[in-house]
């Protein structure tokens, strides 16, 4: 049977996946379909004209030029509710076919069935900025440095430097989760209670992101000590935890704000084979994150393209069913003088976080983080950072020290 049909119009309740493939021709391309939705390697007695015509995927575009092939995948072929089994259909075996040189997954659009049978995000944009009684301007944060090796108190003391100083968001790096040196519940005693000082003395609303990474039942136990102890947000690094960590975290319903780290995304998003990371973002968007790294666009120290960090950005952004919009965070090398920049090319509803580009600071955290604020309320007034920086000393120290 052939699973090439060039003349299909996609139903509505079709999968639709748009992959890269080298080579590009129609043997790869009926791989491809047979593969991920009904077929094998050679013909079958048990599979039956009824489940041919149900089932089949069927491969409507072959651009050679592009090296792109678009399959539709009937809903059926799906469990709702279920992004492992929904991957391990259409981004599973065919990864590893030999028939296939390079292959990557760049797109999915969900069908409406499959896409009410997630719950999307708890909280989003309008009550991140309720919250934190922010209404227009993109927030601001920080990662606190160095990665690992300071202590509980050092820990919330370089977090309480960073709030009183005009940030919104303080949290942990990704490989900071229950070591030694900083036990996880020590670390979340010390650090919301610099948390609460901080809040009282600038009268500000903060947000302290821990990372509650671990295997899944350790993971909800971290996220209900925080919920316990009056925090309002955890961090998951998705791709290492796994989307069945994240859907299990999300189901829980525990009011937390879900910050997606994405550690480990490279694997899959650098080169011709594996995954985009619009893929991965409409993924955990779908699953139920609040906000979620999606790269500089090449402003930082992080590769990612500004075509594609601006499709991501405005996906994020976009109305889809009762899915909630969630917060684009910019991270990756970044300082004061990168904020116009990034504002100019994502607009107001991101958040903008720097690990060194604060505590690197010749004065220190406290005036990294006004520097990074400094930077932003220009950047609001439409102000050049040197003309601003003539009245603020912190923002003139950082664009001596990064900006050439």
């Amino acid at each position: 049977m052939s699973y090439i049909n060039l003349k299909y119009k996609p139903k509505g309740n079709d999968l639709i996946a748009e992959f890269s493939v080298e080579p590009c021709n129609k043997q790869v391309a009926e791989a491809i379909a047979g593969e991920s939705s009904i077929g094998t390697w050679t013909s079958l007695t048990t599979l039956t004209p009824q489940i041919r015509r149900k089932l089949a995927a069927k491969v409507f575009s072959i651009d050679k030029k592009e090296k792109t092939i678009k399959i539709a995948y009937p809903v059926e072929l799906f469990e709702p509710g279920n992004m492992p089994q929904i991957l391990s259909s259409i981004a599973g075996n065919i990864f590893g076919m030999k028939l296939i040189k390079n292959l990557r997954l760049e797109d999915i659009i969900f069908p409406k069935e499959l896409i009410k049978s997630f719950k999307g995000p708890e909280i989003g944009i309008k009550e991140i900025r309720k919250l934190l009684r922010v209404k227009k301007r993109p927030l601001v944060g920080t990662i606190i440095k160095p990665k690992l090796g300071l202590s509980s108190k050092e820990h919330a003391k370089v977090a309480y430097e960073a709030w009183t100083g005009g940030l919104d968001l303080v949290k942990c790096d990704e490989n900071l989760t229950s070591q030694k040196f900083n036990l996880f519940e020590t670390n979340i005693k010390e650090t919301l209670k610099m948390l609460k000082k901080a809040e009282k003395i600038t009268g500000e609303k903060k947000i302290y992101v821990p990372n509650v990474t671990a295997e899944t039942k350790e993971m909800i136990k971290r996220a209900k000590f925080v919920k316990k102890s009056g925090g309002n947000c955890v961090m998951m690094d998705i791709i290492t935890e796994g989307w069945s960590g994240l859907q299990t975290l999300r189901n829980k319903k525990l009011g937390l704000i879900i910050h997606a780290h994405r550690a480990g995304h490279g694997m899959f998003t650098r080169g011709k084979h594996g995954m985009s990371m619009l893929t991965i973002a409409k993924i955990a968007r779908l699953i139920g994150v609040d906000q979620i790294h999606i790269g500089t666009a090449n402003v930082g120290k992080m590769e990612s393209g500004e075509e594609e960090t601006e499709e991501i950005n405005l996906f994020l952004k976009s109305k889809w069913y009762h899915i909630k919009p969630v917060f684009s965070i910019c991270s990756g090398g970044l300082h004061p003088g990168s904020i116009p920049k990034l504002v100019k090319m994502l607009g107001k509803d991101i958040i903008i976080q720097a690990g060194g580009g604060v505590h690197g600071h010749p004065q220190g955290t406290r005036a990294g983080a006004k520097a990074m604020r400094q930077a932003l309320d220009a950047t609001m007034q439409n102000v050049s950072l040197a003309e601003y920086a003539k009245k603020h000393p912190e923002l003139k120290a950082a664009l001596r020290k990064w900006v050439k």
